[in-house]
């Protein structure tokens, strides 16, 4: 029976610390710390950025104190899941603040100190990115994560940071209330994007348990028929939140010109016409997400059965070789 490592080793500990950790550390504390020395230029974007940096400055230094003083085994999850899963999400929460950062804000400021500092940041944001993608490749490597329920099949794990991921960002789009209130439709669109988030987070927090004694096949089909759900309701989302974006009917504009806040020139916010359309798009990227992790769990589910029937019966084998075996 194979083993696998459950908890790093002192001396690969120090490695990824002064390689790695303490890199993204200095990465993530320059990007925010340049934003937050712009004052009013600083604006809602890079309020929404500078958040994020905090977010994996924070989180970071406590993994890394974590490991230094060796108390992995205080948690009650498997400590190797806990730094898996927040590296998938500080490489993605990084990327996203580099490109939203540099597409919605950092091109509009004019040319000065102002602007190399946003660009700086956005620099450095981008090069945590990268470190923390070459951390998970590291760590999938280093605690054979092959051998661990849940992460035995990896682009399961990585859907459901997706799917989560993504919902967060829709949620921080969706901040100002005015884009759906006292519209049903929208109202319902919101809804769909918290219960699936909220699903997702479950299966994500079962993966981090290791629920591994759970039987594999009601598992592998209340998988499927959530992933099936959440398809159903990401439809019916995107079409609703597509109708009201474009549909003058029902106080949508097909044209960005039609938003009077969108024709100020810099606010230092998204206007309604932006955030909405990037909800949309948001969500037909979730949307392709859940269905990737529909099609992987009904695969799954079908190999279960295909190998179950093919399967032979041990008994009936053994049955038939002593018969063999004791004919002339």
């Amino acid at each position: 029976m194979p083993t696998r490592r459950t908890s790093p080793e002192v001396d690969a500990i120090c490695w990824v610390f002064w390689l790695l950790r303490l890199p993204q550390l200095f990465c993530t504390c320059v990007a925010f710390s340049l934003v937050a020395d712009m004052g009013i230029w600083r604006g809602a974007v890079g309020n929404w950025a500078m958040s994020f940096w905090c977010v994996c400055f924070a989180m970071t230094l406590i993994i890394s104190i974590v490991e230094l003083y060796r108390r992995w085994s205080d948690f009650p999850f498997f400590w190797h899941n806990i730094c898996v899963t927040y590296t998938c999400y500080a490489a993605l929460i990084c990327l996203s603040a580099s490109i939203m950062y540099s597409i919605t804000h950092v091109q509009f400021l004019p040319y000065g100190p102002y602007r190399d500092r946003a660009i700086a940041a956005t620099a450095f944001s981008c090069i945590a990115s990268v470190l923390y993608v070459v951390e998970v490749a590291g760590l999938w490597a280093w605690y054979e994560l092959k051998e661990i329920f849940f992460y035995e099949h990896t682009t399961r794990a990585l859907l459901k940071v997706l799917e989560t991921f993504v919902a967060g960002v829709i949620f921080a789009f969706l901040s100002s209330t005015s884009l759906y209130l006292h519209q049903p439709a929208l109202e319902w669109c919101v809804a769909v994007y918290s219960i699936c988030f909220i699903l997702a987070a479950v299966v994500l927090l079962l993966g981090q348990a290791e629920w591994k004694y759970m039987p594999p096949r009601p598992f592998s089909i209340f998988q499927l028929v959530l992933s099936l759900l959440s398809v159903l309701l990401y439809v019916s989302a995107l079409v609703l939140w597509a109708l009201y974006q474009s549909n003058e009917e029902y106080g949508g504009q097909l044209q960005r010109s039609s938003d009077m806040g969108c024709t100020n020139g810099l606010t230092y916010t998204l206007c309604f016409w932006d955030r909405k359309l990037t909800v949309a798009i948001l969500t037909a990227v979730n949307l392709l997400v859940y269905v990737a992790d529909m099609v992987c769990w009904a695969s799954q589910v079908s190999v279960g059965t295909g190998g179950q029937s093919s399967a032979p019966d041990p008994l009936h084998s053994q049955g038939v070789s002593l018969q063999s075996s004791g004919s002339p």
